[in-house]
């Protein structure tokens, strides 16, 4: 118990050290769109031209042509800087063509890195464990969540966690969602095993909850706001990811197989390159990119619109470059899996964390 307590204190420290970060934030894998269009340093091929003014000369760099696929899922969170670096042309200039698929979880687009089907993901805090057990890398940070919410049909007498005993509540396994249920669980002195969990994926759990199929889910953004609007007053908000960011850090982040990793580092760092490009755009156009992405993904603006507080977009671009403090989110990340039993033996987060392509990238877009 003593151990235990130790633990939950040193998680605690570490996280709210973390507020300082401006001081330095069966699936579908069909592709939603067409295509648009290997050490640490991306390999260029300096071109000079002659600037009229000055009468010097200026290299710009040009890239060998590659391309990758992308997996995101349908959220602001999910698919909000890869989007805006394929519409603003970032991932162009660094000769990269994205041909981006859709997913509901993290735990699907990796089980498809692993076969080969897509070479690089965005994922969510939940699948992040799998990255601790060394099924994959992460190579690049994209924000720090605040999308997923474990909500209930207040017409199934629920009015408070604790109601949630013997009820009947949707997950997504190894999804963010998954932990926030945890914690909402544990505050009412409840566990998993004190209610009947059933498996679905968002689409589905949003149906049910709105049908009545089930009680409860823990679910994200956008879907927390259609459920809103369908549900009205039955609608019941039991705990999200900002209820609880005095115990843990719920880092989002692009990440790859390891193998892919070792064989393509240079087009890591040029993928990163135009993500840190996109996430400047996006912490300043957060409404515009919500309404090109309900575009581009066919969904309702209004609900996109609705769902651009579920990052901490600026936080990103103040922790550019500070990678003590972005550090400090996946050791923080990493205490809550072993809290809950999710990951059992704590693994060093530079075995799984590519700090070196993250240095690489902040240095190529620093340089421009």
């Amino acid at each position: 118990m003593k151990k235990k307590l130790l633990a939950l204190a040193l998680a605690l420290t570490m996280v709210l050290s973390l507020g300082a970060c401006g001081s330095k934030t069966a699936e579908d894998t069909t592709p939603e769109t067409t295509p648009e269009t290997t050490d640490t340093t991306p390999e260029t091929t300096p071109e000079t031209t002659d600037t009229e003014d000055t009468g010097s000369t200026e290299e710009t760099p040009t890239y060998e042509p590659a391309t990758v696929r992308v997996a995101y899922m349908p959220n602001l969170g999910s698919a909000s800087s890869l989007f805006t670096a394929m519409e603003q042309g970032y991932f162009e200039e660094v000769g990269l063509t994205v041909e981006p698929y859709q997913f509901s979880g993290g735990p699907a687009e990796i089980s498809a890195m692993a076969s080969g089907d897509i070479d690089i993901s965005q994922i969510g805090h939940g699948a992040h464990s799998l990255c601790i057990q060394g099924d994959a890398a992460v190579f690049a940070f994209d924000q720090l969540s605040q999308a997923d919410a474990v909500v209930a049909n207040k017409a199934k007498g629920i009015e408070s966690a604790a109601d949630l005993k013997g009820k009947t509540v949707a997950v997504a396994t190894g999804t963010s969602s998954q932990i926030i249920l945890q914690f909402v669980l544990q505050d009412a002195g409840l566990t998993e095993a004190d209610i009947n969990t059933v498996e679905m994926n968002v689409e589905g759990m949003t149906a049910a909850l709105v049908s009545g199929q089930i009680d409860a889910a823990a679910t994200w953004s956008p879907n927390t706001v259609t459920l809103a609007e369908a549900m009205g007053d039955d609608y019941l908000v039991l705990g999200t990811n900002n209820d609880y960011t005095d115990q843990a850090a719920f880092p989002s982040s692009f990440i790859c197989t390891s193998e892919y990793a070792s064989a393509n580092q240079d087009i890591l760092v040029r993928f990163s390159q135009a993500i840190l490009k996109a996430q400047v755009y996006r912490a300043e156009n957060i409404d515009e990119v919500a309404k090109m992405l309900a575009a581009k993904l066919d969904a309702p603006e209004d609900t996109m619109l609705a769902a651009t507080g579920e990052g901490n977009w600026q936080g990103t671009v103040d922790c550019m470059g500070d990678f003590d403090t972005i550090r400090g989110y996946y050791e923080a990340q990493q205490q809550v899996f072993l809290n809950n039993g999710t990951v059992t033996e704590e693994v060093p987060v530079e075995n799984y964390v590519l700090f070196d392509v993250m240095q690489a990238a902040y240095d190529a877009y620093s340089a421009k």
